[in-house]
């Protein structure tokens, strides 16, 4: 089993004595993680709330009953949380009683989480995001040497765990989890009305990867209005199939000022969406895919180190462009992917001009480690 980056800090606020979520999208680990996160501890409670049973045990009790619930045991693992009704009032109840158990949370999605617990349960509880495997993570139980050589495949097949761990059934795993499991609490939430067109949003974005994407152009091309189209990529974000960067805009009058980028957590689900696993030599979006992993190698980089790093691109009327800029504490990094590692590259005259400070790198399959690790 690869050691996940984020056990280490979940344990050390094991002291804390709050509550432990634990969010992330479907299959990238989570049970696994908190079946690990047992450690000595003799006394376990595991509740898997897809399991009517162990919901209804958690659903409209009061702390008595709570209290007794939880009281006898050193942890309680409750997972996929965002099945339990009023979960938030459930987990400040749990967080008042300020027991001995360990309380970990798991959910798969974060929009009933988020509406449900950070209102009522703020102060209560500590948060973490899960996603696929890292690359730094996987190197640290093969080598960098090893995980260089897999590149291609990585580019291809993505980071989730059962991919990682049987590669031979890559793509059905990939099929299977884009068609059961990627769009299941999507499909289960309240306000969603058309769910054909979410699966056709999902496409358009994957074909649009790394291109910066326009809320009017998809209205158009799916039939729908403006907001919507945001309300549907916000639960896609919520759903951690999905994330956005917006556009760097500080001095220049030129400077695109509401752009956005939408990024897939994972390469192999966004080739999933479009059926699309031919090798690099037969692909026409290579460029994309190797900006995609890198970008969000970063966002797992960040989250997994406590950086409160804030990621957005650049451009400007004129077509001028930067891929990735991270600002941080005053700090301007800014970083351009290449897969061509004799590719040329130089931070356009007016970024530097406008913004002396900044520090540029370029990102290429020779130089990548000490961007994601």
């Amino acid at each position: 089993m690869f050691k996940r980056e984020i056990q280490k800090s979940i344990l050390a606020d094991f002291k804390r004595k709050k509550v432990i979520v634990l969010l992330g999208a479907r299959q990238v680990g989570k049970t696994t993680l908190l079946l690990s996160l047992k450690s000595d501890k003799e006394k376990v409670l595991l509740l898997n709330c897809d399991n009517i049973d162990d919901r209804l045990s958690l659903e409209e009790r009061t702390s008595t009953e709570l209290k007794y619930l939880f009281s006898s045991y050193d942890m309680a693992f409750i997972d996929e949380a965002q099945r339990v009704k009023n979960i938030g009032l459930t987990l400040k109840m749990i967080g008042d009683l300020k027991l001995d158990t360990q309380i970990v949370v798991t959910g798969s999605s974060s929009f009933d989480m988020a509406n449900e617990i950070n209102e009522p349960a703020t102060g209560r509880l500590i948060e973490y995001n899960l996603y696929p495997f890292s690359l730094a993570e996987l190197a640290a139980d093969t080598s960098e040497r090893e995980e260089k050589r897999l590149l291609e495949n990585r580019l291809i097949y993505g980071l989730y765990p059962e991919v990682v761990t049987e590669p031979a059934d890559a793509k059905r795993t990939l099929m299977s989890l884009t068609n059961n499991y990627l769009y299941k609490d999507l499909f289960s939430y309240k306000g969603l009305k058309k769910p054909d067109v979410i699966q056709k949003l999902v496409r358009a974005l994957a074909l649009q990867l790394g291109s910066e994407v326009s809320y009017n152009e998809l209205s158009n091309l799916l039939g729908i209005d403006k907001e919507t189209v945001e309300n549907y990529i916000c639960l896609l974000e919520k759903c951690f199939v999905v994330f956005r960067l917006e556009s760097f805009s500080r001095n220049l009058r030129n400077e695109i000022k509401k752009g956005k980028k939408i990024y897939f957590y994972d390469n192999g689900i966004r080739n999933a969406v479009i059926s699309n696993f031919a090798p690099l030599e037969l692909r026409t979006d290579v460029g994309a895919l190797w900006e995609n992993l890198m970008v969000s190698e970063r966002v797992k980089y960040n989250a997994y180190s406590g950086s409160f790093a804030q990621l957005y691109f650049w451009r400007t009327h004129d077509q001028k462009e930067i891929d990735l800029i991270e600002e941080q504490d005053g700090i301007l990094k800014t970083f351009e992917f290449k897969w061509n590692t004799k590719a040329k590259s130089k931070q356009p005259k007016v970024f530097t001009e406008s913004y002396p400070n900044s520090v540029y790198e370029i990102i290429t399959p020779e130089s990548f480690w000490s961007f994601v690790k």
